[in-house]
């Protein structure tokens, strides 16, 4: 199966779960957010932005349970998707200064993105603010964007004390550039490519291995139609690493 076949890599997630979607309604919930992913359209289908995978999930389980510092810090997560972690955080008592939701400049993704941060904006914190921007991973971006993004994101010094990139590991080609969860169906040499070009750009990288006695779905808010048990099948179907400056 080719790494950078969108296709292929939407049917070998969803294989995992029986040729479902992680969660197939009109509203996503989780706790009191209520979330939808970009319509099956444009960039959507090829970037999979129309779907919301385990790692958006695994992540939000992780910030709900504080295991993931974010008070006072400035956050960026890259390829938002439906901004479930970033949104989640935005909610916190104790939230990031400054969290920024960016995706490709696609009319349907950036527009159901902003969607999502409009309808919840009444449940982020006021020590927290928002800020939604587009930017791309992929070879024919522009370092305009990259720019743009960090200085227009009010923070007090340059680049984020955290980075958060949801299951963007699929296309080979698309990383040169620290939290970072992919499905375990993302092949194996993607993830050690993208490892393999983070070490050699300055970072180091440790995955972060799940306890036995933390291989439950341990979040305590309800997320739509989905029981303990299937939460715990879509964190165990996830890998997870803690990116740090070498």
């Amino acid at each position: 199966m080719s790494s950078d076949n969108a296709e292929d890599i939407l049917n070998d997630s969803l294989s995992f779960f029986g040729g479902k979607p992680v969660v197939d309604s009109d509203i996503i919930s989780y706790g009191p957010l209520r979330l939808t992913v970009a319509p099956k359209e444009g960039k959507a289908n090829t970037l999979l932005a129309d779907h919301l995978f385990s790692p958006s999930l695994f992540l939000a389980e992780r910030i709900e349970r504080g295991l993931i510092p974010i008070h006072k810090r400035t956050v960026v997560e890259l390829g938002s998707g439906c901004g479930l972690p970033s949104l989640l955080m935005a909610t916190n008592t104790e939230p990031p200064r400054t969290v920024v939701l960016t995706d490709y400049p696609d009319e349907g993704i950036l527009g159901n993105l902003k969607d999502n941060v409009d309808r919840n904006r009444n449940l982020f914190s006021q020590e927290c603010t928002v800020h939604l921007f587009y930017h791309t991973l992929l070879p024919e971006a522009s370092s305009t964007s990259d720019r743009a993004l960090v200085s227009q994101a009010e923070t007090n010094h340059p680049g984020f004390d955290i980075v958060v990139l949801s299951d963007l590991l699929h296309f080979h080609s698309s990383h040169d550039v620290a939290y970072v969860a992919a499905g375990k169906y993302t092949q194996p040499h993607v993830c050690d490519s993208f490892i393999d070009k983070a070490k050699a750009s300055g970072f180091s990288f440790e995955e972060v291995l799940s306890p036995d006695e933390e291989s439950e779905w341990m979040g305590k808010l309800d997320v739509s139609d989905l029981d303990k048990e299937a939460l715990s099948t879509r964190k165990a179907a996830c890998r997870f690493w803690v990116g740090r400056w070498a």
